[in-house]
């Protein structure tokens, strides 16, 4: 292991890993001071990065062309994970307002989505953008639970869902209905499988710590078969992106992991604290972009992550 910071660094778990990294390539914290980092989105027509500040009630601009850190926005509704569409557009998850917005390129707000079968979200946590523009988010209830990601209030849904929001109709569906907690998402690159990371733990006793690998039927609209995909060894996977290759690199409590299509854990990017979320960035998407708790921080690596 080596590292500029402390406690930060590459471990290999398998030979595999260390193709992945640069042998001169360090950890570096470009800002802190944060409360907890979440929702990290890379916006390449500008260069810069966005991330939420979840109790701080804000979301934090990185510019890639002079580094400065800026606030993007004050009052964000507690937003958690964010994400960009094919238009380049911001879309994110509101703890607050319990609802998945779009930040126009006017800087106006749409709804997305802020209810289902006439009843209030628990409190859209991540999101992704299918192909086809749909929009998929997980919903638990983190942000309703105590008031310091939001505001506490009664679980009205059923339970804790993953959801598809179709970008015609806007019709919301429930695609997945038997999660604890659904965190983090991801596709595969070929979109045929959606990565979904259960945090059941946070509140259950030996609760379920795991990313399930589920097929996405041929109608591109539901989901079939699930399985667990790997296991979290050391805290809970929360935000997770996958490189072209087919690794999956997930936030954990000691950094960032890297399992393989496998499901076998390879290797580690240590982090000085516990992790929230990660994104790929740059021109050439072989940055990967850090939310610790109260610090981004960034890393170059040999591998190249999906748009």
């Amino acid at each position: 292991m080596f590292g500029e910071l402390d406690g930060a660094g590459f471990e290999s778990l398998d030979p595999s890993f260390e193709a992945c990294f640069i042998g001169h390539a360090r950890v570096e914290r470009l800002w802190t001071g944060a409360r907890w980092s979440e929702g990290t989105a890379w916006f390449p027509a500008g260069r810069y990065l966005v991330w939420s500040d979840i109790p701080n009630n804000r979301m934090m601009r990185w510019d890639e062309t002079d580094g400065s850190v800026s606030v993007f926005r004050q009052g964000s509704n507690n937003s958690n994970g964010n994400t960009v569409d094919g238009q380049g557009r911001l879309v994110s998850c509101e703890h607050l307002t319990r609802r998945v917005t779009r930040t126009e390129h006017d800087g106006t707000i749409s709804v997305i989505a802020d209810s289902y079968q006439g009843k209030p979200l628990n409190s859209p946590n991540d999101v992704v953008v299918k192909s086809d523009g749909s929009i998929w988010f997980t919903d638990p209830s983190y942000g309703i639970m105590m008031d310091y990601e939001g505001e506490r209030a009664e679980v009205e849904q059923t339970g804790c869902h993953v959801y598809r929001v179709d970008d015609i109709s806007g019709e919301v569906t429930a695609v997945a209905t038997d999660f604890d907690k659904p965190n983090g998402l991801a596709f595969s690159a070929d979109e045929k499988t959606l990565f979904v990371s259960e945090t059941g733990a946070t509140h259950a006793e030996n609760g379920p710590k795991h990313i399930r690998a589920i097929t996405v039927n041929s109608d591109e609209k539901t989901l079939g078969a699930s399985r667990v995909f790997a296991e979290c060894t050391q805290g809970l996977f929360d935000g997770f992106r996958l490189d072209r290759a087919g690794r999956i690199w997930s936030s954990a409590a000691d950094g960032v992991h890297c399992i393989d299509a496998s499901g076998t854990l390879i290797g580690k990017v240590h982090i000085p604290e516990m992790v929230g979320n990660l994104c790929f960035g740059g021109p050439k998407l072989n940055r990967l972009f850090i939310a610790g708790t109260s610090s981004l921080y960034s890393v170059y690596l040999n591998v190249n992550g999906l748009k």
